[in-house]
């Protein structure tokens, strides 16, 4: 078939499916794209004019569409993707952050960012980059880092073993993330005669890894063995779909669980065994209990140092770690002993060795006592509102930022009394998105939900703004769920330019945005580590630094101007009413809640490995300098 470069990623792509656990479906839905110099006239006369079946979606920013497709594709579990596609320079550039953000993630991610001349006859191009000492280079090539497979087509037949090998890492549960094509403009215009087998139709087979019984004999001794374990359910258990056979297994035998960021909605919260999240962000029923574990069974989790609380979170000396894992590289990960598979089938295969040894822990009332204390602290932070005693509830260095914000908004909502709230709900109806800030760390804590998939978080690369982006894709995902994206004021200014794409997809979403007038996250970071709150608020220059006036914004206006039913609440009571009106509304909706700045909550039992000043200007540093040690000291060294 003589084709164009073009024309043949299109014919390829729209012949690709997948087959999991048996059943076979379409694995490229569609390409998101902004059309610009270097492929307008090249892809852009392909999608136009050739029979297929992809859908065509047009994105407001590169990165923001790229979060779309991630978004889209980490609901579907991995197994459905859109492919993406840029202009030459800037526009490939704004798609480095989603690169990374979907590797880090291990969520399939397709771009075909279009690059210069093959030829060089033209260079310098307009949005060329040229570097005197090598001339192949090109914006793509920052890609590389960030990319689990990246290739750049420089003759036309190259095409064929490029779009093969990414459909390998694409489809492949270990190494799975960023797959980056580059398209020089010249050669995405030339023909090329592909054979017709090409593209024919191709199933992609995701298999389950199956345990080494070896192993499994192993992990299971090492249990057996155990008398106070713990799991930690990390998205591993959701892209097997194993939570429910891995909630029965450690009913059974007695074993809590916290959960990561990507587990979190693998399991019920309802479960007896469940805990909550763990580590930095976690609860005190997790942490509590992760500190006495005499073993750690990680279950899918890259054991990150929010889960591990920077290794220092297992406290007990004669602690072991089990990490069961699809990657290799992640199942290494804290010394750990290792068991390279599927985790339902692994579970699987324990539990058949662990009922031959009636095997039970030791726990006795310690899970119990554990989520009774958390409960109860749930129940404060429900309640945690402005009014009598407010002041004592806050730190001292917090008033200036508190006070100032309440005269100016009217706002007295607590950020913790808004989720929970919202939680409430929502309840198990609908599906929560939340990325980098306070709010994930709020979320994973206090979010609870029975329905699987419900919680949507990007914290692996903790990348803000995500979240509006993420709402188009999930919604695009799952069409008939309700759609909530959490987002802080910072992260909202980010990227909220997928607003327009919203609207003009016509997707049902609710955006409700945190507004505290900064950065509050990092700016609890700072001053609780003996640094000034320096550029985290927003506030007017005053001489040398932002510290003057506190700024505010209008966040409904920014929503209604692109077509979304608006509402601003300065109370809980008109959030909740906000909640219950928007059900009946038509059209994609934004709340701007005005939240009390420093409500969110501290850590529990929790700490985090910083780099800090090791000299400065005042005692309360040098504390902070120590502490840090100490910490260092008491946490595993690798």
């Amino acid at each position: 078939m003589r084709l164009t470069m073009a024309q043949a990623i299109v014919k390829f792509l729209d012949k690709q499916y997948i087959k999991y656990d048996g059943e076979v479906s379409k694995f490229v839905d569609g390409i998101f794209t902004i059309f610009g110099h270097g492929m307008a006239v090249g892809l852009g006369q392909a999608l136009d004019q050739d029979d297929h079946n992809l859908n065509v979606y047009q994105g407001r920013n590169e990165q923001g569409m790229c979060h779309v497709a991630t978004a889209f594709s980490k609901q579907h579990n991995r197994r459905k993707i859109i492919a993406c596609s840029s202009s030459v320079g800037p526009g490939s550039a704004n798609m480095v952050t989603a690169a990374a953000t979907a590797t880090v993630n291990n969520i399939p991610l397709l771009l075909f960012p279009s690059d210069t001349f093959a030829s060089r006859q033209p260079d310098p191009v307009l949005q060329q980059v040229q570097q005197a000492y090598d001339l192949t280079i090109t914006t793509n090539d920052a890609f590389k880092p960030v990319s689990k497979y990246w290739d750049r087509i420089n003759r036309p037949e190259q095409l064929m073993s490029a779009l093969i090998n990414a459909m390998r890492v694409l489809t492949d549960p270990a190494e799975t993330g960023a797959c980056v094509i580059s398209m020089p403009q010249d050669v995405e215009g030339e023909a090329y005669d592909y054979p017709d087998y090409f593209f024919e139709k191709r199933i992609h087979k995701i298999n389950r890894i199956v345990p080494v019984k070896d192993d499994v004999d192993e992990i299971a001794e090492l249990i057996n063995e155990a008398s106070y374990p713990i799991a930690i359910i990390g998205g591993g258990v959701k892209y097997s779909e194993a939570g429910e056979l891995i909630d029965k297994f450690l009913n059974k035998y007695e074993i809590p669980f916290g959960e990561t960021q990507s587990g979190k909605s693998a399991i019920k919260s309802s479960s007896k065994m469940c805990l909550g999240g763990i580590g930095v962000t976690g609860t005190y029923a997790s942490n509590i209990i992760a500190k006495k574990a005499d073993l750690v069974i990680a279950i899918g989790s890259r054991m990150t140092d929010f889960t591990t609380s920077s290794k220092r979170l297992f406290q007990n000396k004669n602690c072991k770690f089990v990490s069961i894992n699809v990657n290799r590289f992640d199942a290494y990960k804290m010394d750990a002993h290792q068991l390279v598979a599927d985790a339902k089938l692994a579970i699987e295969e324990i539990d058949k060795v662990l009922e031959s040894k009636n095997y039970k822990t030791a726990y006795t009332s310690e899970i119990k006592d554990a989520k009774a204390k958390w409960d109860k602290e749930v129940e404060r932070l429900k309640n945690y509102t402005y009014g009598k005693n407010f002041e004592t509830l806050i730190k001292p260095q917090d008033p200036r930022t508190v006070k100032e914000y309440i005269e100016k908004t009217n706002g007295t909502i607590t950020q913790t009394s808004a989720i929970i709230a919202l939680n409430e709900f929502i309840k198990d109806n609908g599906i929560v998105i939340t990325a980098g800030g306070s709010l994930p760390s709020d979320l994973q804590r206090l979010w609870v939900t029975d329905k699987k998939d419900a919680y949507h978080a990007e914290y692996g690369y903790s990348c803000m703004g995500y979240e509006v982006a993420a709402a188009l894709g999930v919604k695009m995902a799952d069409e008939d769920a309700d759609v909530y994206a959490v987002v802080g004021d910072a992260s909202f200014q980010m990227l909220n330019s997928e607003l327009s794409t919203i609207i003009q997809e016509g997707k049902k979403v609710t955006i409700v945005v945190f507004d505290n007038s900064g950065f509050g996250c990092i700016n609890n970071l700072q001053m609780n580590h003996a640094v000034g709150s320096l550029a985290t608020e927003f506030r007017k220059r005053n001489g040398q630094k932002p510290d003057g006036e506190l700024l505010t914004t209008d966040y409904t206006k920014v929503g209604e101007a692109y077509g979304f039913k608006g509402y601003t609440c300065k109370t809980l009571d008109e959030f909740k009413k906000a909640l219950e009106d928007a059900k009946s509304v038509k059209e994609p909706v934004i709340i701007d809640l005005k939240v009390i700045p420093k409500t969110m909550i501290d850590g529990y039992e929790s700490w985090w490995n910083v780099g800090v000043a090791e000299v400065g200007k005042n005692k309360e540093q040098e504390e902070v300098y120590k502490e840090i040690i100490k910490g260092r000291n008491e946490a595993r060294k690798y």
